[in-house]
């Protein structure tokens, strides 16, 4: 007998030699449950064979079923394997049973692309692990080696045409990547030819590369733990087999932490040695047929694919680039057909399919209206190019079983953290095409206790408005509530009209509840706009002047900026003026023009030259455009800011930095109720230094700043205009002033004795001077920094017909006599002062002995004439007899600092 079980079990890796089940696909073959029958009976002691039929029966089958399980497994029957199970059809089918869950693979579901996507459900809530977010997809396969599968991700990002010899050198070229795999574990099903594959050890694996992300949070080597893992869920139709996976991810052992150092890395968590997050998997099916692309314009903000297209090289380049769009279609041809005849859309009709957002049922009852209006919206701008209804808003409800992650549901969800919250509107599409083909928008609840808050401590000056959303990401939007961005705005708003005497009123009162509303509304129309495709606009703030959008009636008949895709600061006026709309309510002009570029429907043989003819507006002033890339720091066009408001940036600045003193002299003044807590005293302070400390680079960008536009030829603009030398001065001057100025970042003991803390969260007791030191420390490195050095040499080579320029020397003895306007005056220097004073020395001597690798040649040479020149006033101070100690003992030092400086050696990175 052992003879005949080793020769079936020798029959060859997926084969079914002996065990084909025939006609019964239920239980075992007449043929082979002969055999195993005279197998069990032969080892059945004497006094079993006496047992009737029905034991013999019984008895025979447990030993098939030993004898089967003895197999290896692609050879073990299909329905020998999962004869417990219940199966669950889909794209693909699962069988499941208690915690296994097994994978049919039909032969000619293998090869076959697919759509793969991986979200988050579930996390720990802190330091950027959230639930309900968005992660990440591909183009998959499935592949057969011997007796393994793998779950391959295909590169999509290389092409060429198929069967052409350029397609077999890409293939040679770019590699694809293994996701998972597992070993096969059945034999084929004598109907369907599919075999089984075991889910668990292909999906109880970290592809969506979490750990890297704990480890980036924490800084602690988390290893996804597959024994403590788990399926939560599994379910499928016709396109989709979809599977939650219950992750646990586990240290060994907490680190000691250093001395000092706090030793709990993750309050979130009961025990910070374990954690669980959760992954939504969907197995989708690809659209039928690729739509055609829509090639991107630089000059409207679109995400795009990138596709290297090697077919041939009549080109200059490889790159073709497709902007994201949901598939969107007139309902029949004749409305295809009079939309291109036309040159442009009749009557509004209903599109072929729709795009349809859904409600998660996590969402709050009181903000599911608010929501829907912000996703609604947008239908304006598809009316305008012929779609009626284009965007449907439907409301998940209790009894709906499927989860708004998978990747056949575009759904907005809400979720919390510990630590932070904000809004993200992510989108996963095909490759191939830039076709949309999910979108999930992640909302924080922290909007809407923000703006309640804002309208319990003022009164609205009209009907309330939303605020944008969103962080600033080339691919993903993200406005943080927390640093420089959206969330220190709002506290900062909010901090400032406390101070101004609002009367604290009824969170739950009428006016709360509409700015609340209004606020979600807002949130949720820039984060709908990404899952369109728009990406930000931060010129679009540019359009309309601070005055205009002082005009209390002005919010009501227009939008705050030519986007909901930029970012807005809250619209506060300065006092004595009359006071806007606080928030954005509508579209902006530029959202109208974006959504026509992408989605309007054009006859294929005249696309390219329609496309190029929407294109063409770029230069009209409502459609001003400047995204991400644009806006950063070191790129210098003053006017793309996230953050700022009207058609003078640097006159928003200095209101900003007006109503940060405005803030800081109110908290000198300001009586707090009796039994209120001291730490509001200290929040009003802390978001006044961050408000200074975001406005700064607004001002910074003009020093040396370059107006630098998109427009193609044939606008009459250059791409590229230096900034008027006296809007430079001007930047200049109020940087200086604001913060390197003697009386500029001073306060009162009075008010220093009365910053309180919050003692429930261990907070150290505020140290104004390190927080001054620090935010001086800062701008001194913006304003000193190479890139501004080189910035106002090349602007020198680059301002029209010569005209006069900021020259880097000015700039250097401009800081420099603010930090030491002392020396000139003969006055003693307070503590806080001489700390600046140290900090612009050691930069000033760092640029003597070690200049930076990118350090433009004048820098040192004109940082050495400015350490003479200060060496000189140093000396000329000392002989003061009306000076304190300390201040002639910080003179010395500094002057003994210099002369070392100028006499030692340059210290050079490179040779």
């Amino acid at each position: 007998m052992s003879d005949v079980l080793r020769r079936r079990r020798g029959a060859g890796a997926g084969q079914t030699k002996g065990v084909n089940l025939g006609s019964d696909p239920g239980g075992l073959s007449p043929r082979l449950g002969l055999w195993v029958f005279l197998a069990a009976a032969a080892l059945q002691p004497q006094h079993a064979r006496a047992n009737d039929a029905a034991a013999a029966a019984a008895a025979a089958q447990s030993q098939a079923n030993a004898l089967l399980a003895r197999l290896e497994p692609a050879a073990r029957p299909f329905q020998f394997v999962v004869k417990d199970a219940r199966e669950l059809k889909g794209l693909f089918t699962l069988w499941q049973q208690d915690e296994k869950i097994w994978i049919a693979l039909r032969p000619e579901q293998l090869e076959q692309p697919f759509f793969l996507s991986y979200n988050v459900s579930h996390s720990v809530g802190e330091r950027r692990l959230y639930a309900g977010q968005m992660g990440g997809s591909r183009i998959a396969l499935w592949r057969r080696v011997g007796n393994q599968v793998q779950l391959i991700a295909k590169n999509t990002a290389y092409r060429a045409a198929p069967g052409t010899p350029q397609a077999l050198a890409v293939s040679q070229a770019f590699s694809d990547s293994l996701l998972a795999s597992a070993p096969v574990a059945s034999a084929a099903h004598p109907a369907s030819k599919a075999f089984l594959v075991e889910a668990n050890a292909l999906l109880l694996t970290d592809i969506p590369g979490y750990a890297t992300q704990l480890e980036s949070a924490y800084r602690l080597p988390y290893q996804l733990d597959a024994r403590n893992s788990s399926f939560a869920s599994a379910r499928g139709d016709a396109g989709l087999t979809g599977l939650q996976v219950n992750a646990h991810f586990a240290l060994a052992r907490l680190p000691a932490p250093a001395p000092g150092q706090p030793g709990a890395p993750a309050p979130a968590m009961p025990d910070p040695r374990s954690l669980f997050a959760g992954f939504y998997y969907s197995f989708a099916a690809l659209p039928a047929s690729v739509m055609p692309g829509r090639a991107a314009d630089d000059r409207i903000g679109h995400f795009a694919t990138t596709v290297h297209d090697y077919s041939d090289d009549l080109s200059a380049g490889t790159a073709l680039r497709h902007v994201y769009r949901w598939r969107l279609e007139p309902a029949d041809a004749a409305d295809a057909a009079n939309a291109a005849d036309t040159g442009g859309p009749g009557a509004p009709r209903e599109p072929k399919q729709p795009i349809v957002y859904w409600i998660d049922k996590n969402v709050p009852l009181k903000y599911r209206r608010a929501v829907a209006e912000g996703v609604l919206e947008w239908n304006r701008a598809f009316e305008k190019i012929g779609f009626k209804n284009a965007i449907v808003v439907r409301q998940q409800s209790e009894q709906d079983a499927f989860d708004t992650l998978d990747a056949r549901h575009a759904s907005i969800r809400w979720f919390l953290g510990s630590d932070v919250g904000f809004a993200a509107g992510p989108v996963q599409v095909d490759p191939r095409s830039g076709e949309i083909l999910d979108a999930d928008i992640a909302m924080s609840d922290v909007y809407a206790r923000s703006a309640r808050r804002f309208a319990a401590d003022h009164p609205e000056p009209g009907s309330a408005g939303g605020a944008g959303a969103a962080a600033a990401g080339a691919a993903l939007c993200e406005y943080g509530h927390g640093g420089h961005g959206g969330g220190a705005d709002i506290h900062f708003a909010l901090d400032l009209l406390a101070a101004r005497g609002g009367v604290e009123a009824d969170l739950a009162g009428p006016q709360a509840e509409a700015l609340a509303q209004a606020y979600v509304r807002q949130v949720i129309m820039h984060e709908v706009g990404h899952t369109l495709g728009l990406r930000h606009n931060f010129r679009a703030s540019t359009i309309y002047s601070l005055r205009q959008l002082q005009d209390p009636r002005f919010g009501k008949q227009r939008p705050l900026a030519g986007s909901v895709m930029d970012y807005l600061p809250f619209n506060l006026a300065a006092p004595g003026q009359a006071q806007g709309p606080y928030v954005n309510e509508t579209l902006g002009p530029y959202d109208y023009w974006a959504i026509e570029y992408a989605y309007k429907t054009l006859p294929a043989a005249d696309e390219k030259q329609l496309l190029a003819e929407i294109a063409a507006r770029s230069s009209e002033p409502a459609l001003a455009y400047g995204t991400d890339e644009d806006a950063q720091a070191n790129v210098a066009d003053p006017e793309v800011n996230a953050f700022d408001l009207g058609d003078d940036p640097l006159l928003y600045a200095r209101q900003r930095l007006g109503l940060t003193r405005e803030l800081w002299q109110r908290l000198e003044t300001r009586r707090l109720p009796d039994g209120e807590s001291y730490a509001t005293l200290r929040r009003g302070l802390n978001e006044g230094f961050s408000q200074l400390a975001a406005t700064l680079p607004v001002a910074l960008k003009y020093i040396g700043g370059v107006r630098m536009l998109r427009d193609h030829a044939g606008t009459a603009r250059a791409p590229f205009t230096p900034v008027a030398l006296h809007s430079q001065r001007a930047a200049l001057a109020l940087i200086t002033d604001s913060v390197f100025a003697a009386d500029s970042l001073r306060f009162s003991p009075a008010l220093i004795s009365r910053l309180g803390i919050d003692h429930f969260e261990q907070q150290p007791d505020i140290a104004v001077g390190r927080r001054v030191l620090a935010l001086q420390s800062n701008a001194l490195d913006q304003v000193l920094a190479d890139a501004v050095a080189a910035r106002l040499l090349d602007a020198q080579a680059a301002e029209a017909g010569g005209a006069p320029t900021l020259s880097l020397g000015e700039l250097y003895a401009s800081v420099q006599g603010a930090v030491w306007s002392e020396l000139k005056q003969g006055k003693n220097i307070p503590a806080q002062r001489r700390n600046l004073q140290r900090e612009h020395l050691k930069r000033l001597a760092g640029a003597l002995l070690r200049p930076g690798p990118g350090a433009p040649a004048d820098v040192r040479s004109l940082q050495r004439q400015n350490a003479i020149a200060l060496r000189a006033l140093l000396r000329a101070g000392l002989p003061g007899k009306s000076l304190d100690r300390e201040t002639r003992a910080h003179l010395s030092e500094c002057a003994q600092t210099l002369d070392e400086a100028l006499r030692a050696p340059l210290l050079r990175a490179t040779i």
